[in-house]
């Protein structure tokens, strides 16, 4: 376990997954789910180099078949530490025999986790490291424990959006698959209500850049933690019927393949395309109260 603290903020960050998996204010209040088993077992998984599903956990790559479990590999393999400061820490993970056996590129993935006063900033860098042009999704899962939320009795929280505007989502499966017709989201002046029943059809997905920063709310309406991103999706989650008093709020570079999708991998809806020597960088932001 890595560690990394400031006067106002700490973290903590495993090597296997390069998962954040501590996040506390300077009074020790920890923000982030700690993964009990019984409701899951992770806490902010990286998801890469696909967001979600594909159908049947089967792609095509230039007519050749490959499988890939849900949100990808990337969360369970080791990455090595490659520089430690006193506020910043990257760790790496280079595509090798078991990557390439089920997704045919070479690449290096690097996360970064910056301390900034009560703010953490988790930076992305993909480097296309192959001869051919490369598609990858990615994505964070970062789980949030709700203010006042028990396990094991019913889910209640609010979060707010940076708009006003009316926003539109995207139908979800329980089996990671979306439809690409819109659905309205409900919200009343930037609200989302959320309960159990909220995520009956896995997660709830705003896309199409509708939003770029989500606030986690206490009971008095005031921010607990801040979510910033320019992701084209931003997805909510609590695992359906479980009572878990926690809430994901994900940011996206990716979706899981539409019902029936049966094209080449490269076609999948937003997919990101790397030319050889190429690099990708993005990052998001979670600051706490």
């Amino acid at each position: 376990m890595i560690e990394l603290k400031n006067e106002q903020l700490s973290i903590v960050v495993a090597e296997m997954g390069a998962e954040l998996q501590s996040i506390k204010d300077a009074n020790g209040k920890e923000y982030l789910w700690q993964g009990d088993p019984e409701y899951w077992p992770r806490r902010s998984p990286l998801l890469f180099p696909i967001v979600c599903s594909v159908n049947d956990d089967t792609y095509s790559v230039d007519g050749h078949e490959y499988h890939l479990p849900r949100h990808g590999f990337a969360r369970d393999m080791e990455f090595r530490l490659l520089t430690q400061t006193e506020r910043k820490v990257t760790l790496v993970l280079e595509s090798d025999e078991r990557t390439l056996a089920v997704y045919p590129y070479q690449f290096i993935l690097s996360v970064s986790y910056v301390l900034d006063g009560p703010k953490v900033s988790v930076i992305w860098h993909v480097h296309n490291n192959d001869r051919q042009e490369m598609h990858f999704q990615i994505g964070g899962h970062p789980a949030f424990l709700v203010p006042d939320a028990q396990a094991g009795t019913p889910l209640h929280g609010r979060l707010r959006i940076d708009t006003l505007e009316p926003v539109d989502g995207l139908l979800s499966h329980l089996d990671g698959t979306v439809e690409l017709t819109e659905i309205p989201i409900e919200t009343k002046e930037g609200i989302i209500e959320f309960d159990d029943e909220f995520f009956a059809n896995d997660s709830v997905k705003i896309h199409r850049n509708q939003t770029s920063q989500v606030q986690l709310l206490d009971s008095n309406d005031q921010p607990m933690v801040t979510v910033s991103y320019r992701c084209p999706v931003i997805a909510f989650w609590s695992p359906y019927q479980k009572q878990a008093p926690f809430v994901c709020i994900e940011p996206w570079y990716g979706l899981g393949d539409p019902v029936g999708f049966k094209g080449e991998f490269r076609d999948k809806p937003l997919m990101n395309h790397l030319l050889p020597g190429a690099s990708f960088m993005s990052k998001y932001d979670i600051e706490v109260r």
